[in-house]
């Protein structure tokens, strides 16, 4: 059983939470201790500790502010690009220190994918968008690029609606499509995990559908970290969730557990307000 002491600074260990679904084995792809993360001088998250299980879903959800987004951008180190920006604690990526200054951050984020919370396909067609990160590691060949571009855009559901018009512009595709080719350019590059920061929440209803769809294919495939503000999504597509909440102006983790047990029977106070819809 998991003990929530009154600051909720509670350490979170495999074995301490419930497993998800069956399609998801609860072994750590990644290990969070102890993260923290500031900007200048003021601290947004504080003492985060928690698994990531290979193949699954981990939702992180809570109010805004609460330093969501700064853990998901952490995991793959997009913070280093943020000045005044400092991450303490410890990251291990199938037993690899993320935070190792000697690591080569071009290859972590080829292992660790990013999906923004507003689609950001680069000013190129369609093909470019994904011929370019390829290139870029080192990809060659043009019938090795074409059989990697159509085989992503077929995995996300986008082959059907642009194989034939591959040049033209990434820009004029419709929202939904900007992202689910977004995702495309980061599954492009065989990562491990994938991060998204509420990448349906500037998605009309039918187009947040369809990459809700895609995501939850992509289950068992890739290890997946969301953030979301939408529990109902939360509930329909995550095997485990953590409830992050504000506590004296700094974030923190409140409690983690597999998804259906957290949202039906949680353990903190906090939580059960959120979930009810009592609180946040």
């Amino acid at each position: 059983m998991i003990e929530l002491n009154d600051d909720a600074s509670t350490i979170f260990t495999v074995g301490q939470v419930q497993s998800g679904p069956p399609c998801c084995d609860p072994v750590p792809s990644m290990q969070v201790a102890n993260v923290s993360v500031r900007y200048g001088t003021r601290t947004v998250l504080d003492q985060v500790t928690l698994d990531i299980y290979k193949g699954c879903i981990t939702a992180l959800i809570g109010p805004s502010g609460c330093g969501k987004t700064s853990f998901l951008s952490a995991l793959n180190r997009l913070t280093d690009l943020v000045p005044g920006a400092h991450v303490s604690g410890r990251v291990l990526l199938d037993g690899q220190d993320v935070f190792d200054p000697k690591l080569d951050l071009m290859a972590l984020r080829r292992r660790i994918g990013m999906i923004f919370q507003r689609p950001n396909p680069f000013p190129l067609s369609i093909r470019r968008n994904l011929e370019l990160p390829l290139r870029e590691h080192g990809v060659r060949g043009r019938q090795v690029l074409a059989g990697k571009i159509e085989a992503t855009l077929r995995a996300v559901g986008l082959w059907d609606e642009v194989g034939d018009r591959l040049d033209s512009p990434a820009m004029a595709l419709s929202g939904g499509q900007q992202q689910r080719l977004c995702i495309a350019r980061a599954l492009v590059l065989e990562p491990d995990v994938l991060l998204m920061d509420e990448p349906c929440s500037s998605l009309d209803p039918i187009s947040s559908a369809v990459v809700e769809e895609l995501i939850l294919r992509l289950r068992g495939r890739y290890t997946i970290v969301i953030v979301t503000h939408n529990l109902a999504q939360a509930r329909r597509i995550a095997n485990y969730a953590a409830f992050f909440w504000m506590k004296e102006r700094v974030g923190k983790l409140i409690e983690f557990d597999g998804c259906q047990q957290l949202f039906d029977a949680p353990k903190h106070e906090l939580t059960a307000a959120y979930v009810s819809g009592a609180r946040g």
